[in-house]
């Protein structure tokens, strides 16, 4: 069934409105997977928006394909104009976390908590380029067919098919599936901070995968801690440092729909950890304490 037309400028504009709001949820996952970041997202539809609102209803033959390949658009371009300035970057970068203090979900978040948007995949998915991006995401995650996705990145379907294909061999084993348990998730959070808490290095061992990492994002206080941590060993001997005081402020959260922590002080959040386990260990820690992104932070409880 499709959508009645407009027929005249008002009902047009009513109509591309009602359609915008109907796809949102959509477009607004699309737009995180592309771009890692919530506030990013919604500047992006923002973008997707007035570009529509000027636009005619009545040549849009399938407006679903259309608003997802004008905020593919929207999000391509934001892709490269951040690859352009990465140089300029200090320290990590992490994406902006979605967070649950409760066990419910925020229905507006939901779309947002599949597992294919876990911090740890959005952190690998940082490394392609950006039309190798797009084309992932759109195909494999959404089945965005190739026709689609061709005209966002100026290329043909077969060179669209390949961009695809090359994201697909460059995330190779670099990622693993994490576990999907969400009591198992907690147990290992919450022994992991019990032995930070307690300085206790073999249980942090016991916890920890023996390859790890541990990343860190935290803005322009770069250089206060380590960005990147790799092996238990290392990973351990840092939790026995700061654990003893930066433990005591952490609670348990859903972090990207998995089990994490949100660490807070008498200002507020002061950070937020994401932590993925695979196989009944954790394989890797995500410690985001940039303060722009805490500051956009909203957390549902």
């Amino acid at each position: 069934m499709t959508d009645p037309r407009p027929h005249d400028g008002m009902d047009d504009m009513l109509w591309l409105a009602d359609r915008f709001e109907e796809h949102r949820p959509r477009l607004r996952s699309v737009a995180y997977r592309l771009l890692g970041s919530l506030t990013e997202a919604e500047g992006a539809l923002q973008e997707a928006w007035t570009r529509t609102s000027t636009s005619d209803g009545r040549t849009i033959d399938n407006v679903g394909a259309w608003l997802i390949t004008l905020v593919g658009r929207v999000c391509v371009d934001r892709l490269r104009a951040r690859k352009s300035r990465s140089e300029e970057l200090g320290g990590g970068w992490l994406p902006e976390p979605v967070v649950s203090t409760g066990d419910a979900v925020d229905p507006e978040q939901e779309s947002l908590l599949a597992d294919s948007v876990g911090l740890a995949l959005l952190v690998v998915l940082e490394t392609l380029e950006p039309a190798e991006r797009l084309a992932f995401v759109l195909h494999d995650m959404f089945a965005v067919p190739y026709e689609q996705i061709a005209p966002i990145v100026d290329r043909t379907p077969a060179a669209a098919r390949q961009l695809a294909t090359q994201a697909r061999r460059r995330l190779q084993g670099t990622t693993a599936v994490p576990d999907t348990d969400l009591s198992t998730q907690r147990q290992l959070v919450s022994a992991f901070l019990a032995a930070s808490r307690a300085g206790d290095f073999d249980g942090l061992l016991e916890v920890l995968d023996p390859r790890v990492v541990f990343r860190v994002d935290a803005g322009t206080q770069a250089g206060l801690t380590p960005t990147l941590l790799t092996g238990a060993l290392d990973v351990a001997q840092h939790a026995i440092v700061h654990g003893p005081r930066f433990a005591p402020l952490c609670e348990p959260a859903l972090v990207n729909g998995a089990a994490g922590l949100i660490a807070k002080s008498r200002q507020g959040i002061i950070a937020v950890v994401g932590i993925t386990v695979v196989s009944e260990t954790i394989t890797e820690i995500d410690l985001i304490l940039n303060p722009d992104k805490l500051a956009r932070l909203t957390i549902t409880e």
